[in-house]
């Protein structure tokens, strides 16, 4: 059964899983709504509604997936990110987090730049293995655009772009 589909298909099969079971759950919920009387017809309705908000951010994560293939190993616990590559690493919680920008000059793959409040920063490849997780990481910050993320990761600049930092209180 392994060699009924070709290795490409299989791939993109794999990578899009999410988005098609969004997809398969919000024809669920649409033939539910159409169909259904009384409760059966709402029930429909939250079934359409959540499979279509969850759809859109599986296509956001998809977006920003890499190959996995890149130096390093992301690791996320408990709103706290560890990167361990072969030459640097370190670990940042979220609520230090300043500055995130990408960087395109950083050898061999570009990378994100995590600031924290104390100066401390890690670079962590777009494709290192587990960064995919960031997503979710990075639409926590608060008031960061996911879109400009995502569009800022697909072009790649020439030069480092600050895609989010925080803001700092006027204290007068």
């Amino acid at each position: 059964m392994g060699d009924f589909l070709r290795p490409e298909v299989r791939a993109f099969l794999i990578r899009w899983r999410e988005v098609l079971i969004a997809g398969a759950a919000a024809l669920f919920g649409l033939w539910w709504a159409l169909s259904g009387v009384g409760i059966t017809f709402w029930m429909g309705l939250v079934i359409l509604a959540i499979s279509t908000a969850w759809g859109f951010a599986a296509v956001q994560r998809v977006r920003f997936a890499q190959d996995g293939e890149g130096p390093g190993v992301v690791q996320i616990k408990e709103r706290r990110l560890g990167y361990f590559g072969p030459l640097d690493g370190g670990m940042m919680d979220l609520d230090e987090m300043n500055m995130l920008e990408l960087d395109p000059g950083t050898y061999p793959n570009p990378s994100w730049i995590l600031t924290g409040m104390g100066g401390q920063r890690i670079a962590i490849p777009v494709n290192a293995k587990g960064a995919d997780a960031l997503f979710d990481i990075f639409a926590a910050l608060p008031g960061i655009n996911t879109s400009a993320v995502l569009d800022v990761l697909s072009r790649t600049p020439d030069v480092r772009v600050t895609v989010w930092s925080r803001v700092r209180p006027l204290l007068h």
